[in-house]
């Protein structure tokens, strides 16, 4: 079997996980957690959201934290934007890398972003070529890649029509997300095969509502995909997903990768290191199997298991 060399994790915790919990994390905390990951080695965090504290509390002060985190050279720190007004925010903050998100759902799109498919799409449109022309990196992300919460199971054909929107209107790369965890292999296999965007541009963002998500990433593997999204210590998930678990953990998917001897620069230890830190923030026990088996086997930490 023929896996990629090189894993780029884009670490989405700061943001995506952080977003779904219940304790509010201040300021301070979000900035020393993104400042852990950073010596960790990840090569793009997402530090928060430029969105309403109104429907997403624990984004309020992301621009404080965009500008309080110590930036290392060679790191894409990424905000989300959801509209024009964010965009302006993005560029009074100096952001130079930022992502937009939608659903291949219609339904999941009203009941989320309170606008239709086609209608997210054409948000877009007014700032990302804009930000573009301003030498802005930009992401987009697809949520309701495989199923919807609302609509089932989603026909790949119509995640394949809304990453080409988002690639002919500039992304520069595109995620795409099992948002409520029930993808299987499968059905991964299903989704990436002839999807009209390189597939250098791809990135997976799976849940692990059904332990499903290493066994899904190990698949993107086998189709190509050399980009993954993941949360330290499995933070985040679906609150329309019944029974979500979160987000698949940073630790699990650093432990698979370097089974396959696949590098991905980023020290465990020292990630390790930064989920420890924001587990204790939150007062709350880590979902990651590998986390939980490191904090235990502290001998081990430091020693490969995969040395011949």
């Amino acid at each position: 079997m023929i896996y990629p060399s090189k894993v780029k994790i884009v670490e989405v915790s700061p943001r995506d996980g952080l977003q779904a919990e219940k304790v509010t994390v201040p300021v301070a905390s979000r900035i020393q957690f993104i400042n852990l990951l950073s010596d960790a080695g990840f090569k793009t965090i997402e530090v928060g959201s430029f969105v309403s504290p109104k429907w997403v509390p624990n984004m309020e002060g992301s621009d404080k934290v965009y500008q309080g985190i110590t930036k290392k050279e060679g790191i894409n720190y990424s905000i989300l934007i959801p509209n024009f007004k964010g965009y302006e925010a993005a560029l009074e903050n100096k952001v130079d890398s930022i992502a937009v998100f939608t659903a291949a759902s219609e339904t999941f799109c009203q009941k989320n972003i309170n606008s239709s498919l086609k209608e997210s799409l054409e948000n877009f449109k007014t700032f990302v070529p804009d930000a573009k022309k301003n030498g802005l990196w930009v992401r987009g992300y697809i949520s309701c890649a495989i199923a919807c919460p609302y609509e089932g199971f989603i026909s790949p054909k119509k995640v394949h029509e809304v990453a080409l929107e988002l690639l002919s209107m500039g992304c520069d790369e595109i995620s795409l997300g099992d948002t409520i965890g029930v993808g299987t292999p499968l059905k991964v296999k299903h989704l990436i095969k002839g999807i009209p965007v390189p597939l250098e541009k791809l990135a997976v963002h799976f849940h692990d509502t059904y332990g499903q998500g290493i066994a899904n990433i190990y698949a993107a593997l086998l189709e190509g995909i050399s980009i993954v999204d993941s949360s330290a210590s499995g933070l985040g998930g679906c609150p329309y997903a019944p029974g979500a678990s979160g987000n698949v953990a940073t630790e699990d998917v650093i432990y698979l990768l370097q089974g396959l001897g696949i590098e991905t620069g980023v020290d465990l230890s020292k990630l390790l290191k930064a989920s420890l830190f924001i587990d204790d923030v939150l007062k709350k026990e880590t979902s990651s199997k590998a986390s939980k088996a490191l904090r235990i086997d502290k001998i081990n930490l430091h020693r490969s298991y995969f040395e011949k």
